[in-house]
């Protein structure tokens, strides 16, 4: 089973020559992936063509089985809030939901269920460089907010992927809750159970904690000259001997490069 864990950037291309970007259909063949894990997807957003980026992924993977959780409704970039009662927290291929920005979920195996965990919101934010009126400025961002996506496979795994916060400190506490959250999902065998994202933590061993595996350790950001690794897949059990690290050439799409990781047991 091989797994993967990618910061999509709605699809927007990075600053690779023209020889070495890819087309969407020829990535996602590239990962030759099972399970596919996206951060930062648009649903039905004008500023990606009003597509539904997690359904286009699973197309191009041939399976149905796929759910999106928004995490803001409305694009990021614009007015945007937080999702309210009324609004579904796991749209699937059996829905319509509204356009909204936030993780998908995607497998060729078929999903029992699909689970969503609410995450604790930063109450602050931090200054991040980033471009403004030609120039690139100090802008004080606030956090929006976050949560997990689980899915219950037939074959017994149970897959977690989410995207946390850029907020220091912030990111670990919502690591701990996913953590917690893993351990009373309806799983039968605790021993197959994953964890993957964007974490937005670099230090792997806050990452692992004591009770985690890294299975695949390599620097993930930013894609066309990667220095650091903010993104993983987290297993308690797995061994080392027991996985495969997949290389992942860029694609030219997103600043993060996917993770792969493949289970060789």
């Amino acid at each position: 089973m091989r797994l993967t864990s990618w910061n999509f950037l709605h699809g927007l291309p990075t600053p690779l020559t023209e020889e070495t970007s890819m087309s969407l259909s020829s990535a996602v063949a590239a990962l030759g992936t099972d399970i596919l894990g996206l951060q930062e997807v648009d649903y039905l957003l004008p500023r990606s063509g009003d597509v539904n980026q997690v359904a286009q992924i699973a197309h191009l993977m041939g399976t149905p089985h796929w759910a999106f959780a928004p995490s803001v409704i409305g694009s990021p970039d614009e007015d945007w809030r937080a999702p309210n009662a009324s609004d579904l927290r796991v749209v699937t291929e059996k829905d319509a939901g509204v356009p909204a920005y936030g993780i998908g979920l995607i497998s060729k195996i078929r999903v029992v269920s699909w689970h969503r965990l609410e995450l604790n919101v930063a109450p602050i934010g931090i200054f991040m460089k980033l471009p403004r009126e030609g120039k690139i400025k100090r802008v004080y961002v606030h956090d929006h907010p976050r949560s997990a996506i689980a899915a219950i496979l037939e074959n017994g795994w149970l897959v977690i992927n989410t995207h946390l916060s850029f907020v220091p400190f912030f990111n670990f506490l919502q690591l701990l809750q996913v953590k917690r959250w893993a351990r009373h999902l309806p799983v039968t065998d605790k021993n197959k159970i994953i964890i993957m994202g964007d974490f937005n933590i670099r230090f792997s061993e806050l990452v692992r904690g004591v009770n985690w595996n890294s299975m695949a350790n390599k620097r993930t950001f930013p894609s066309w000259s990667p220095k650091v690794q903010i993104d993983y897949v987290l297993s308690q059990k797995v061994a080392s001997e027991d996985v495969l690290d997949i290389d992942i050439a860029p694609s030219g799409i997103s600043d993060h490069l996917p993770i792969v990781v493949e289970l060789v047991q």
